[in-house]
């Protein structure tokens, strides 16, 4: 067989890898996500959020396991919900947190 006679290994098409360009909307939202999970810590506490028995943790649930101070955990944790990764609620004096699991499978969609 001749080189030029070698078929393409690949039988994806362009159109397949990126199905429509992202409108700047999207595109934000995105770029947000991604700023709020470049973090190592945030990136903690979203697999021990993801691996809590409930789905959900209060952060005095987060602060031992990190070794941080409740400051430093609520801001990351505040970083995250503003992202739309995670939902936060009250009840009482505690706050809740939650994943919203689309923002992640989106997320996991560009890396998969």
């Amino acid at each position: 067989m001749q080189p030029d006679e070698i078929p393409p290994t690949d039988q994806h098409q362009p159109s397949d890898v990126i199905p429509e360009p992202l409108t700047r909307s999207a595109a934000e939202q995105l770029a947000g996500a991604l700023k709020a999970v470049a973090d190592p810590t945030r990136l903690q506490l979203l697999s021990l959020i993801i691996g809590s028995p409930a789905g959900e943790a209060c952060v005095n649930d987060l602060i031992v396991p990190l070794g941080l101070t409740q400051p430093t955990v609520s801001h990351h944790l505040k970083i995250l919900v503003d992202a739309g990764l995670l939902t936060r609620q009250k009840r009482g004096k505690w706050a809740w947190y939650a994943v919203v699991p689309e923002r992640l499978d989106g997320l996991r969609g560009l890396i998969a």
